[in-house]
């Protein structure tokens, strides 16, 4: 079922898509589907990424003394070498 509807488009980019389909030899309609179509068979494509497993470490000693785990800005501060954790 074909139905009517009202879409809004830059002038410039309304003018390109009246000549692309004058080249292409088919109706301003016909180039809009097409190009909804791949948009929305792109989208249903996967990333593509696949998942990568993360490291585990085997080390053991746990965290250095001092060092709270569950306070982000102290381990913020640990990490850019602010606050040296052996002195607190």
């Amino acid at each position: 079922m074909q139905l009517r509807t009202t879409i809004r488009l830059e002038e410039s980019l309304l003018e390109q898509a009246k000549a692309e389909a004058t080249r292409r030899n088919t109706t301003l309609t016909s180039l809009v589907e097409e190009g909804l179509h791949l948009v929305l068979k792109e989208a249903q494509k996967p990333m593509g990424r696949k998942r990568t497993p993360m490291p585990v470490s085997k080390r053991t000693g746990g965290t250095w003394p001092g060092v709270d785990i569950n306070n982000s800005a102290d381990l913020l501060d640990i990490m850019d070498g602010y606050v040296d954790p052996s002195r607190r």
